[in-house]
């Protein structure tokens, strides 16, 4: 059974990672108009009916076995704040080497989410969509990867779990330049998940993480 649920599972970050991938090589998620998606309503209720199925998929992983998800308090609310801190300040040091890089382009804008510039007229649209990157796509991700992911794969021992976790993560994104910093993030959280047997401080990074970034599309 557990390899079935593990067969599922690489079957749908397979299909997650292709879609993207082919997404991003036919110039989705690169032009100006699709940097300013954020403005839409239709992005929030496209993404929230794929979030809402790809949840579905998840839930049919660990029908029976919900633990898998690891959807559970930390074992301390005290040492969880502070390894979700060392997690952040971790990932924005690391986010700051890889900028300093010469890439093609910055890893930052490369899914090509964050919005060109602030546009009042649709600040609706983007605070729907604020609730769909920093908290329905956190919410869903963390229970596929660091939820049902990161249980099955625990079989192959705690480290490699972690990495291979790791990397899924970033493949899922179908990004290029991006898995620089998309790969360590996904691996952190996976340690973060570990260190505390659940995956809401990890939805809470990862919640910050999408929210802040946006923020500071349209601040600056």
């Amino acid at each position: 059974m557990r390899r079935a649920r593990l067969a599922v599972w690489v079957g749908l970050v397979g299909l997650i990672a292709a879609l993207n991938y082919a997404a991003r090589f036919s110039g989705g998620g690169t032009s100006t108009s699709s940097r300013n998606e954020v403005y839409s309503y239709s992005t929030f209720a496209g993404g929230a009916v794929l979030y809402a199925v790809w949840l579905g998929v998840v839930l049919l992983i660990a029908v029976d076995r919900f633990g898998l998800l690891a959807l559970r308090p930390p074992k301390s609310w005290r040492t969880a704040a502070g390894l979700a801190l060392a997690v952040i300040v971790g990932i924005y040091a690391w986010e700051a080497v890889v900028s300093a890089l010469p890439l093609p382009q910055s890893p930052g804008k490369e899914q090509g989410l964050t919005p060109t510039h602030w546009e009042p007229q649709h600040a609706a649209a983007f605070a729907l969509n604020v609730v769909l990157f920093a908290l329905i796509a956190p919410v869903v991700e963390e229970l596929t990867f660091r939820g049902v992911g990161q249980s099955l794969l625990r079989f192959l021992g705690r480290w490699p779990s972690i990495v291979l976790v790791g990397v899924a993560f970033g493949l899922a994104h179908g990004l290029v330049e991006a898995l620089l910093v998309l790969v360590p993030f996904g691996m952190a959280l996976a340690w973060l998940r570990d260190r505390t047997s659940s995956t809401v401080p990890g939805m809470v990074v990862h919640g910050l993480f999408n929210g802040i970034a946006l923020a500071a599309a349209v601040l600056t």
